[in-house]
């Protein structure tokens, strides 16, 4: 894979510039985290050579002067509502978050629920983690929030809040998804923290989009694309322009809660240290691109692979137009289409050829392999397949699997499990292969190189299930499939 990216750039500048922002304001920095604090593969994939764990790593340096406080909404706890891309409640991963955390060595002092108005499920939440050891807060909804500043800044508004203790002149705000309330928690402990003549600040950390590059630069729209569904819009930081004359990129919703902001802060201290939405940011990323046009590619790539996604959640019921419609947009907005994905061109020329669904990945040094559907493999596993023969240098007409070691695992499929397709999935090709690599050198030669898949791009002429995109995200392969349903 090429790499676009320092890493070891961003791990040495980045804390840092967190820590010359701490000195700004003195005693405490309540820092917002936006996004992920791990497992960042959007910003691994777009930025070719940032770690997905970059910037856990980048706190582990400041482990000493850094606690976590995680945010959750009561409303969100009222409906269970579930993160996607792990399939699991968010106040489960309130605890995921903190026991990764803590394995890592960093501190996680409490966990504050906000939006609460006496929901009967978010006391029983409170419950649940007391029993656990962890510390809760209650911060109450706040009759006319953001644009009540009278109100919000006044014992009844911030001052009605519980007091969330921390001991560190670091405090990172962060939460298991979009729309927990992280801002509304930094801004009202600089209110509690102001009463008890404690100096505080605020400061925002998002990675995404990076402010000083341009409007259209592929990794920003690729951020829009990932955002689709959210309705973010990158746009220039007008206050920025205004004051400073100088161009830089923000969004929609700080650029629009920025007036707000600057009452509330002028509220607490009687002046706004932050004279635009950009100066509240310290995302060092921008500075550590390596490679302009390795990054461009990579977010064209991610930009065609999110819009896939879109028009197949559309195919499912799981979406409405508008987020392909936009993502669409966007791709006319800086002059690509689906036929700049060359994994796309290849897997619809070998469904032509031979009559069947097909798919294809390009390999890490352009060369692509195809792969159809047959009696006994559908096509994503027939590419798996395909893929780590090249890379071991095995012969195509080598036969990994033998059939008559597929057909007892179709049975028990079709016959026992009482499933309707008989073809086998990803994982069980990967079963399949790894019992035989113990007696096939040839078996053992090709699972030693799945790793290589890392980076690469891959296309589908057929929706996959379920267990074959979890198996090509977990070998970090960007994969996108035609809108068709498996007949």
């Amino acid at each position: 894979m090429n790499i676009g990216f320092d890493n070891e750039k961003y791990l040495r500048i980045q804390p840092e510039h967190i820590k010359e922002r701490i000195a700004q304001f003195g005693d405490k920095l309540y820092l917002e985290f936006g996004g992920k604090l791990f497992d960042d593969f959007h910003a691994s994939r777009v930025l070719p050579g940032f770690q997905p764990d970059s910037k856990l790593r980048m706190l582990m340096q400041l482990r000493d002067d850094v606690e976590i406080v995680i945010v959750i909404s009561a409303l969100d706890i009222e409906k269970n509502k579930v993160r996607s891309d792990l399939d699991i409640t968010y106040d489960n991963d309130v605890l995921r978050l903190r026991d990764e955390f803590m394995s890592r060595g960093l501190m996680v002092s409490s966990v504050v629920i906000t939006h609460f108005n006496g929901q009967a499920s978010a006391k029983a939440y409170q419950n649940r983690l007391e029993r656990l050891g962890i510390k809760v807060y209650f911060h109450y909804l706040i009759e006319g929030y953001p644009t009540n500043v009278e109100l919000i800044c006044s014992e009844d508004g911030f001052g009605k809040n519980d007091y969330v203790e921390t001991t560190r002149p670091l405090v990172v705000i962060t939460a298991p998804g979009p729309g927990s309330g992280k801002m509304a928690v930094c801004l009202s402990q600089l209110y509690q923290e102001n009463k008890r003549g404690v100096k505080a600040g605020y400061a925002k950390f998002e990675t995404f989009p990076i402010w000083n590059l341009p409007l259209k630069h592929p990794v920003n729209v690729a951020y829009e694309a990932a955002t689709a569904d959210l309705n973010d819009v990158n746009m220039i930081d007008p206050f920025h322009l205004e004051v400073y004359g100088k161009t830089t990129v923000n969004y929609n919703r700080d650029i629009e809660i920025f007036p707000v902001l600057n009452a509330i802060f002028e509220g607490i201290y009687g002046e706004n240290p932050y004279k635009s939405p950009t100066d509240m940011g310290v995302n060092m990323v921008g500075n550590c691109i390596s490679d302009d046009e390795v990054c461009c590619k990579a977010s064209k790539e991610e930009i065609i692979r999110r819009y896939y996604t879109a028009l197949c959640n559309l195919a499912i019921g799981k979406s409405d137009e508008s987020e392909a419609n936009k993502i669409a947009l966007l791709m006319k907005q800086i002059k690509i289409s689906t036929e700049d994905r060359r994994t796309t061109i290849a897997a619809k020329e070998k469904k032509l050829q031979e009559g069947v669904n097909a798919a294809a990945i390009e390999m890490a040094n352009g060369t692509i392999i195809t792969a159809k559907t047959s009696a006994l493999l559908g096509p994503s596993a027939a590419l798996i397949l395909n893929a780590i023969k090249y890379l071991a240098g095995i012969d195509h007409s080598v036969k990994l699997i033998p059939q008559k070691m597929i057909k007892p695992i179709q049975q028990t499929k079709v016959d026992f499990l009482h499933g309707s397709n008989p073809r086998l999935h990803t994982d069980e090709v990967l079963v399949a292969l790894s019992m035989l690599s113990l007696t096939d050198e040839n078996c053992e030669r090709a699972l030693a190189c799945l790793p290589q898949l890392n980076g690469c791009q891959a296309h589908s002429t057929v929706m996959l299930s379920e267990v074959d995109h979890k198996i090509f995200k977990k070998l970090g392969v960007g994969l996108t499939c035609d809108p068709v349903k498996k007949k």
